[in-house]
């Protein structure tokens, strides 16, 4: 049984749609950062105040993976929660149900807690673990820590340029935008014909504003997954690794489920 969580409703809306007429993965994302920032403000360590004292949370790794994207106009509920803390970092898991309370999407990210200004994890403030406490219950079964190999040959490539919109209040490029750019490397045949199943990722080291990023993309052993890397250009330095896995769309009319 899961103790100790908070949970938030959202209503999808119109622009958080993608062409099929489903919310978009970046939205799954962004409502799920959402949550956890309001998690955050409820025990009175908003994002704001901790700014304010030059800390703030970084993540590290995590997976998503949904059964299905919700529609526009569609409730859904995401309950999140603390499974496991060590002295700088902490395990966030996160379910997210439709209006039937059926699940329809799991996630998991390692955060620590992070010196903004020294740019480097600090001890998490213990009225924080108190506040927020724990629940043993993992959201899903999936090793987040285990190593993504970086790609060096590639099938695939992109180059971006990190604009000033691409970093967030931690002054690096928000992990979202990785997840965007990442999409963006895919080939069109699945971008058309398939949806995102699941990406698990590793932010290895960060990007900032100005910079030129090369995304390498190369098919994985398995049909409809890929391996991603995103490198600053012109060095050796890989600031994220990823895997995705993409499903086949069965219906594709617009506002209507698809799996």
């Amino acid at each position: 049984m899961i103790k100790n969580y908070f949970e938030k409703q959202f209503e999808l809306r119109y622009f958080e749609m993608n062409e099929f007429g489903v919310a978009s993965s970046t939205t799954i994302l962004t409502l799920l950062e959402e949550t956890a920032a309001d998690h955050c403000y409820s025990i009175n360590h908003s994002l704001y105040q901790l700014a304010e004292q030059n800390v703030g949370w970084v993540l590290i790794s995590g997976i998503l993976q949904m059964e299905r994207y919700p529609n526009y106009k569609e409730k859904i509920t995401i309950k999140t929660w603390l499974s496991k803390y060590s002295t700088i970092k902490g395990y966030r898991e996160n379910i997210i149900y439709d209006e039937q309370n059926n699940i329809i999407g799991r996630a998991k990210g390692l955060w620590i807690f992070f010196d903004i200004y020294r740019r480097r994890p600090i001890q998490i403030f213990d009225d924080i673990i108190e506040k927020w406490s724990l629940c043993n219950e993992e959201s899903i079964e999936h090793n987040i820590s285990k190593k993504i190999k970086a790609v060096e040959k590639s099938d695939y490539e992109l180059k971006v340029k990190v604009n000033r919109y691409d970093t967030d209040m931690i002054k690096h490029v928000n992990n979202i935008r990785y997840l965007q750019w990442v999409i963006e490397s895919v080939p069109e045949e699945i971008i058309e014909n398939y949806y995102l199943y699941s990406i698990d990722g590793r932010f290895i080291a960060e990007a900032h504003y100005g910079q030129t990023l090369i995304l390498l993309t190369k098919n994985d052993t398995k049909d409809n997954s890929f391996i991603h890397s995103i490198k600053v250009e012109g060095t050796d330095k890989v600031c994220a690794t990823a895997k995705t896995i993409w499903k086949k769309i069965e219906k594709r009319t617009h506002n209507k489920r698809y799996k």
